[in-house]
């Protein structure tokens, strides 16, 4: 092994040595299941703040979304970002303060079935086992996604088996969660966030000088038709331009309607420590986001002009992905203190992979564990841990089989998953917070024809093409909404203890 591989492995194995230390440190504070999923309702504005958008971004944010910009320019990804944008800020405006006073009004509910069904005081508690299904459903692959990612990484970079770098980088994502749980999950997201921060700044640095000025970027990227444009794309097969129609752009924009319904987001607004604290949290989460996107789509396009001025190979398909991993490469030759600051790179990629893959990983155990069989084993105060545990293991395991495929793309799954929560919870879940009328037939109603519209959209009318070829998450979130609106109206209205807690969620009193 080099000196610069040495160096990077250093750098990668202090990382990983540290969130392992987190989580043995927070698993003395787990004494029961609303302290392992949920912290007990402990978490600071900043803490909050940066783990909701750290473990938001994922591994999209230092792989998908370079990799789209880099092989298409800026439209796809840009588009994509304005939307993500807009959503995390309203997301924080409206969703925040009255989700995190509403569950506790609603039973202390720690997860987002429970929120659900203790709203509309679903006695069948179907809205329960629905929302956990849904969870599992499209968490398993998102998680599969995080463990792809890091096994790309490791393989591309030291040359291992892609299968072998992903189980063990699983195995170190679940030991820290296993232990410490939620607490832990936010606190790994919180360094990790600083960490990609770090990383997104020095390859853009690097980049630029290797690029020949920002000058040169310009030029090269502005040589491919519709590279640089909002309203045109490039397609890197026919290395031509094409229009980028009004409805693509509404299209891609509609990636910023599933923070409404993305679980391990809202279970950040439902654990911060006080309400009052989040207009901070709101403020920082958003501002990080903005930049942080904004560094990664220039990074793509910075990535282009690397490999046009022959500092990097030309990258193809999936493999755009890693072209953060492939400058990081570059820079590590460069002596001994760039191959640590490679090292950090690198550990950003990791550290963005993980601070999604323990939050999905909580939220898909959640699920099962306290949802789906909450009850079964809790004889003594030690069984649910133990379920929470032994269920976030076995999720895991099916995750690592399903990313066992190394050409799978991590922007592709992460967008099924996100329209899946999207189209499912979203409209669920704006309606039980800001609509007094809707009851618990709309939700269940709205949640499965969401949930299905999903699939339905993706592999029957997508494939038309056209303008067919709309991202699936904008119509099924319409039609979830419909549907949950159509169906309230047409069915007995809440009860009068139910629109009692509704007045005080929205009063504060």
């Amino acid at each position: 092994m080099t000196t610069a591989k040495i160096c990077i492995a250093i750098a990668i194995v202090a990382y990983l040595a540290i969130v392992i230390y987190i989580g043995y440190r927070y698993s003395k504070q787990n004494k029961n299941e609303d302290d392992f999923y949920l912290g007990g309702r402990k978490l600071g504005p900043f803490v909050t703040a940066m783990s909701a958008e750290a473990s938001d971004m994922s591994s999209w944010l230092l792989m998908g979304l370079p990799g789209v910009a880099y092989l298409s320019g800026i439209a796809d990804a840009g588009w994509t970002a304005i939307g993500l944008a807009v959503g995390t800020y309203v997301n924080w405006l409206i969703v925040a303060k009255r989700l995190r006073r509403y569950s506790l009004i609603a039973g202390n509910s720690i997860t987002l079935p429970q929120f659900f069904k203790n709203r509309y005081h679903d006695k069948s508690k179907l809205l329960l086992y629905i929302g956990a299904i849904v969870i599992v459903i499209f968490f398993i692959p998102y998680t599969a996604s995080g463990f792809a990612a890091c096994g790309k990484l490791f393989s591309s970079l030291f040359g291992v088996s892609y299968f072998t770098a992903m189980v063990i980088s699983a195995i170190v994502i679940v030991g820290y969660t296993m232990l410490g749980g939620f607490l832990a999950a936010s606190t790994t997201d919180f360094i990790q966030s600083i960490i990609m921060s770090v990383a997104l700044l020095i390859v853009l640095i690097f980049g630029v000088q290797v690029a020949g000025g920002l000058g040169n970027v310009i030029e090269n990227a502005g040589k491919l038709p519709g590279y640089l444009s909002l309203t045109q794309t490039y397609d890197p097969v026919t290395k031509t331009g094409g229009p980028y129609g009004t409805i693509t752009i509404f299209s891609m924009m509609a990636w910023g309607l599933g923070y409404f319904g993305m679980p391990h987001i809202l279970l950040r607004f439902m654990a911060i420590e006080d309400e009052k604290k989040i207009p901070l949290a709101r403020r920082v989460g958003s501002i990080w986001v903005v930049i942080s996107m904004t560094v990664a789509v220039l990074i793509g396009i910075i990535g282009y002009t690397m490999s046009q001025v022959g500092a990097l190979e030309v990258l193809e398909g999936s493999n755009s992905e890693t072209i953060i991993v492939q400058i990081a490469d570059l820079l590590s030759k460069h002596g001994i203190v760039t191959a640590l600051l490679a090292g950090v790179i690198l550990a950003g990629i990791l550290a963005s992979t993980m601070s999604t893959a323990d939050s999905q990983l909580l939220a898909a155990s959640s699920a099962v564990s306290s949802d789906l069989l909450g009850g079964v084993l809790k004889k003594n105060e030690k069984s649910p841990m133990i379920l929470a545990r032994v269920t976030l293991l076995a999720i895991s395991v099916i995750a690592v089989f399903l990313a066992r495929d190394p050409n799978s793309s991590v922007f592709g799954i992460v967008s099924f998953a996100w329209a899946g929560f999207g189209a499912s919870f979203g409209p669920a879940m704006l309606t039980a917070l800001f609509w007094k009328r809707s009851n618990r037939y709309g939700a269940l109603a709205g949640m499965v024809a969401g949930g299905a519209m999903i699939f339905v959209w993706k592999y029957l009318v997508r494939p038309l093409g056209g303008a067919w070829n709309i991202y699936e998450l904008l119509p099924a979130f319409l039609v979830a909404l419909a549907v949950n609106i159509v169906v309230s109206l047409l069915t007995p209205a809440p009860e009068q203890s139910i629109l009692e807690e509704f007045e005080q969620a929205a009063s504060g009193k």
